[in-house]
């Protein structure tokens, strides 16, 4: 059975719905932004001086990129209506918006900036809300090749960050500070248990922090010569629209690679789900639409104050995964830090001085777990040579265009930038072969009808006419049409629960391929999740079972997979059917 994963974030201490006692909170949401703070205002200081702004616009940039991560974070844990994924989601500055958003300022400055990132905002909300059209092609493999891909895209600069000292410091110095850092991080996570495991990454970071406080790599003196507290309101450029040709120019650029920040935002939210609960559950595609609806919020937020894009931070699942603390409550402590921050210049600056060995060393284990979360996405929904093929060729590619060994020359310069960044150059990739394994198989047939059991009859004659067409035999169409008839009482079964049934309407999908036939069952949502329920009812046998739970033990026996996918406005249920029972 492809039924929820089969594991889920070693020792879970705190569940999103738990509340931990607030210095545990605040401690862990401490360390989020310790290591997210620095690449939040770097990436805007390299986009605003790259594009050559004055100190005050970067001033106003990184004080609102503070801001809009805080309040963006905040939404994402507490999840306010469709918005949120209601887990720690991190948000932060999106580093695929570098190159766009730089040439966006240098050919009609803020106002063209803000314009590309409201568009930009508006499609991720039209993409949240339409998110079950592309269920095909969004798929886990391509989430989990992304994810992947963004170890390959950071590591880089991260190796760059490990031997990141000032000139004439000791030889020793890097080395030293980063071996500090990473065998206490390790030490404390691989073998300490408890609360020290909570607080290991923390403990890193200090003892990285001591070792380059003996080789003179913190300079204090930015943190003396930053006020307590201000607003840095002067660099504010005000509102503006610029729809002239510069902006036709770059939208469809800055339109696609927004497209690669939510399938970035996708994979994360589809992975902190996996690592959040000490039992594992399907995903909640409903989770999925909130997030990349939080990180539509932001991006809207980003362009009031005219400042780089946000998207989410794929160390949220590596730390929420070492700690085993995924309270909401942590992500509301981010928020604020971050909310706080952008008044608290000195603070920021505080934190800013840690040395960069410090931050890449703590860094490279959090990405290293991220690594192997990615291939557990990519796998989850099983693996054949298809799957095998797009995740291997499309990480490769992703590889060779990062490393640059292959070849980028003669493209126009926004397309080499693009195709530089191995994220965006192998997700397109997987994003491709994934589109082209949809539109090139066989043909589906398709039939609606209303969701209820009287309904049952017009769904067999289908499927026998299905199965005729497309020559399955016997033993097969029967098994077709049974899995067929359980799906169905189930999702009638919750359509009652939730008080709507004979109201909802019913599209049945069935394609043949490979010896086998799937079968996709769509209707507007329910209560539950047939993939849970079918793993509550495979680790028990209960006294006196229920109509609902014999269906799903006939289901479970029937069929080779089943896949329960819950959208906000609609419930899509896969069911495969292969020759030969499966076990179980």
């Amino acid at each position: 059975m492809a039924s929820p994963p089969t594991a889920a974030g070693p020792g879970v201490r705190f569940e999103p719905d738990e509340k931990p006692p607030w210095p545990i909170a605040a401690g862990l949401a401490l360390q989020y932004c310790i290591l997210a703070l620095g690449g939040v205002v770097l990436t805007v200081a390299i986009v605003f001086r790259s594009a050559g702004t004055g100190e005050s616009y970067l001033a106003w940039g990184a004080f609102g990129a503070l801001m809009v991560c805080g309040l963006a974070t905040i939404v994402q844990a507490r999840r306010f209506g469709w918005l949120g994924s209601g887990y720690v989601l991190m948000m932060g500055t999106s580093g695929a918006f570098m190159a766009v958003s730089v040439a966006a300022i240098q050919q009609g400055g803020p106002a063209l900036l803000a314009t590309l990132v409201i568009i930009s905002a508006l499609f991720q909300f039209l993409l949240a809300g339409r998110l079950s059209l592309l269920r095909r092609i969004l798929t886990p493999t391509v989430a989990g090749t992304v994810i992947m891909l963004i170890a390959v895209n950071v590591m880089p600069f991260l190796f760059d960050f490990l031997n990141n000292v000032p000139e004439g410091s000791d030889p020793l110095a890097a080395p030293v500070t980063v071996l500090s850092t990473l065998v206490v991080t390790l030490v404390v996570m691989l073998r300490f248990t408890g609360p020290a495991r909570l607080w290991g990454p923390l403990i890193g970071i200090v003892a990285g922090c001591i070792a380059g406080a003996l080789f003179g790599l913190i300079d204090a003196g930015p943190v003396g010569e930053a006020s307590l507290v201000g607003v840095p309101v002067a660099g504010w450029p005000g509102f503006g629209f610029d729809f002239g040709p510069a902006f036709w120019a770059i939208l469809p650029a800055y339109t696609f690679v927004t497209l690669v920040g939510a399938i970035e935002t996708i994979g994360d939210a589809v992975g902190i789900q996996r690592v959040s609960w000490r039992k594992p559950r399907a995903t909640d595609y409903r989770a999925v639409q909130g997030a990349v609806a939080a990180d539509g919020l932001g991006n809207l937020l980003s362009g009031i104050f005219a400042t780089v894009p946000n998207t989410t931070y794929s160390s949220s699942v590596s730390v929420v995964e070492i700690t085993g603390i995924a309270a909401r409550r942590v992500g509301i402590c981010i928020g604020a830090i971050f909310c706080v921050l952008a008044f608290l210049p000195k603070v920021t600056q505080l934190l800013l001085i840690i040395p960069d060995p410090v931050i890449g060393a703590y860094a490279m284990v959090i990405i290293a777990v991220l690594f192997v979360l990615g291939t557990r996405i990519a796998l989850q929904d099983g693996m054949d040579y298809r799957k095998a093929t797009i995740i291997g060729f499309s990480f490769w590619v992703g590889v060779g265009f990062q490393s640059g060994q292959i070849p980028t020359t003669g493209l126009p310069p926004f397309l080499e930038q693009m195709l530089a960044n191995g994220m965006t150059s192998g997700g397109l990739t997987a994003l491709l072969l994934t589109a082209f394994m949809e539109l090139s198989g066989r043909r589906r047939m398709r039939m609606q009808t209303t969701l209820r059991v009287e309904s049952l009859p017009q769904v067999q004659r289908f499927l026998e006419d299905f199965a005729g067409r497309r020559g399955l035999g016997d033993e097969l169409a029967g098994r077709l049409a049974h899995a067929a008839e359980e799906t169905l009482l189930l999702l009638v079964g919750e359509a009652e629960e939730d008080e709507s049934p004979g109201k909802r309407r019913l599209r049945l999908t069935a394609r043949a391929d490979a010896g086998g036939a799937e079968l996709e069952l769509l209707s507007t949502s329910g209560g539950g999740n047939i993939e849970d329920r079918m793993a509550v009812i495979g680790g028990h046998v209960a006294e006196d079972p229920s109509e609902h739970e014999f269906s799903l033990r006939l289901l479970r026996h029937l069929a080779t997979s089943v896949q329960h996918h819950k959208y906000a406005d609609t419930d899509v249920v896969t069911v495969r059917v292969d020759p030969s029972s499966p076990k179980g």
